[in-house]
């Protein structure tokens, strides 16, 4: 199935179901603060998990106890897919588990 880039619009209505999420135009964004660093390792690799399911893959930052993930589609320019809030909506439901706020 083809990905196909999502208007502005669409994406600004997307991000209404995923608190915390922005977009600049070109990616989606998050930060997370977690209890300490090796919750924050735990995250990462939860992450992963779920970018190696999707076969798409974020931009990940791992802090001492922050996480940021940055994501658009590169095959379509560098623009946000449903793809990308797909991976934005899965990492949503496990980041709470991790202690993430």
């Amino acid at each position: 199935m083809p990905v196909e880039p999502l208007s502005q619009q669409d994406v600004e209505e997307r991000l209404k179901e995923l608190p915390g999420w922005t977009t600049d135009g070109v990616l989606l964004r998050r930060s997370y603060r977690l209890p300490g660093h090796f919750p924050a390792v735990a995250l990462v690799v939860h992450i992963a998990r779920i970018q190696e399911e999707l076969g798409h893959h974020a931009e990940v930052t791992l802090g001492y106890d922050t996480v940021a993930i940055a994501v658009n589609t590169h095959s379509v320019g560098g623009k946000v897919t449903g793809l990308d809030v797909e991976l934005a909506r899965r990492i949503e439901e496990i980041a709470p588990g991790h202690g993430a706020r």
